[in-house]
């Protein structure tokens, strides 16, 4: 048995069978062959190992970056393996411009698309090109258009029909030069005529002011999804909290925000055992004394929940992916 403790961000002190290490592809033919249960796993910020893995882990280190150049666009073929926040400054060193908005969320490459990260007003299928995907069932890498990928809000294609059916190999992103800068959300609408360099310092300064180190205090950053609400739900909900944030993301929806909500319920700093919801952004749930267990962070999970639930009639969903003996477990 080997710890996971250190292969999740939240640091919880739970054990997997096996752990595998993937820098070729080559190796992911074996993998079809696992005995037992596997999962995929890049750096571990969007995981919670809540109970001890009867499986195997397969931990992604396929690493390389290549860019080319057209008239109009940047096209940037990634390896799934690579860290995010990496690639950002390496691509603002070559005067790469469009990913500074995402700066500082944790995580590789092959994440993005599977979560359709965002933030600051950007998701990341705006930048996709395609995805290529080694799929277990014909031993084969397919590769798949961005329409494909069937991005959703912190959704794809690889969190429903292509779920556990293969791996992410790389990354395709097609950046344009005529680049203009995004500052829909405060504090970037703060900001007069900002370079790229401007946005994504500004984007770091507030994320490290938000959210805390996890090599320092145990999290997975933002633990829920802002929840999207018919138009008539967010109208009633202003008509009592006027300033309460709200987003227009579609005809006839509305994007709430999780941690405002959680902090109106007056759980801002709550502190259940030995984990917390963080005293500076309450989207955040911690390991507050390195010690939490599992069955202590579901019992925060149902907490806020039931809270949040009970005050706006608003039911939150983790963001993060919560794994139990087998994988996958629900609240």
């Amino acid at each position: 048995m080997i710890s996971t403790k250190n292969l999740h961000t939240f640091h919880l002190n739970t054990v997997a069978a096996n752990v595998l290490h993937i820098d070729d592809e080559s190796q992911l033919s074996q993998l079809w062959e696992l005995p037992g249960p596997f999962m995929i796993l890049g750096q571990g910020s969007n995981t919670v190992f809540i109970e001890d893995y009867d499986g195997h882990l397969v931990i992604n280190e396929l690493k390389g970056v290549e860019f080319s150049e057209t008239e109009e666009h940047y096209l940037l073929s990634v390896k799934s393996g690579e860290n995010w926040h990496e690639l950002i400054k390496y691509c603002l060193s070559k005067q790469i411009y469009g990913f500074e908005n995402l700066a500082l969320i944790p995580g590789t490459v092959g994440a993005a698309p599977i979560q359709n990260i965002g933030a600051y007003g950007i998701e990341i299928e705006r930048f996709i090109k395609t995805v290529h995907f080694y799929q277990f069932s014909n031993n084969e890498i397919k590769t798949l258009s961005r329409e494909q990928c069937q991005f959703g809000y912190r959704d794809s294609i690889f969190k429903k029909e292509l779920k556990q059916q293969g791996f992410i190999t790389q990354v395709d992103f097609l950046l344009p030069k005529q680049w203009q800068p995004v500052c829909i959300y405060a504090p970037l609408n703060t900001l007069e005529s900002p370079t790229a360099h401007e946005i994504f310092e500004q984007v770091c300064h507030t994320r490290k002011q938000k959210l805390p180190d996890p090599a320092v205090l145990g999290n997975a950053g933002s633990f829920f999804k802002n929840p999207i609400v018919e138009e008539d739900v967010a109208t009633s909900l202003l008509k009592n909290y006027p300033n309460m944030p709200c987003y227009e993301v579609d005809y006839g929806l509305k994007k709430l925000a999780a941690g405002w909500l959680i902090e109106q319920a007056g759980l801002k700093g709550f502190v259940h055992k030995n984990v917390a919801v963080h005293d500076a952004q309450a989207l955040v749930l911690v390991n507050k004394s390195g010690k939490a267990s599992g069955e202590e962070l579901l019992q925060l999970i149902s907490i806020v929940k039931d809270k949040v639930l009970d005050c706006f009639a608003i039911e939150l969903e983790p963001e993060v992916q919560l794994i139990g003996r087998q994988g996958d477990l629900s609240v």
